[in-house]
């Protein structure tokens, strides 16, 4: 699940599908352990851009693993700041052809060639669990 990491919609889409037999994997949402990550292994840098750089290379093996890896992905953008990071993952999921549930609120004109990409475009988590559900099942939500 890949995305904004200023709100809990990972965790409501994760109770909501909580009697499904799914994995759920996503990035390292403390976002100091992720920007810092680099220097903490690799050693301090004197720069910023180099301190940056490290880590996100570090992420960036973890991010495309994990999209490799995964049979659904999930990105949400929030309602504040440019998720770049976001973007990059739904263009990467798109051209692995992965399966992409898209999900945002009141973005869809900046959003329009992610939800073009995308099979499903929510705009809750639980739409996001009510089509992870009845993809997995092929039970409608009651």
């Amino acid at each position: 699940m890949s995305g904004e990491i200023h709100s809990d919609w990972r965790d409501e889409i994760i109770a909501a599908c909580g009697d499904l037999e799914l994995v759920f994997d996503g990035p390292v949402t403390n976002h100091a352990a992720s920007d810092d990550c680099g220097v903490a292994i690799l050693g301090v840098e004197a720069e910023k851009f180099w301190h940056d750089r490290k880590g996100a290379q570090l992420n960036a093996i973890r991010t495309r693993n994990g999209l490799e890896q995964a049979d659904i992905i999930v990105v949400r953008f929030g309602e504040k700041y440019k998720q770049w990071n976001a973007a990059f993952d739904a263009g990467y999921a798109a051209a692995l052809g992965k399966p992409l549930i898209a999900t945002s609120r009141n973005q869809s004109a900046a959003l329009k060639e992610v939800d073009a990409a995308a099979l499903v475009v929510a705009e809750t988590p639980q739409q996001v669990a009510a089509a992870l559900r009845y993809v997995i099942t092929g039970a409608l939500p009651t």
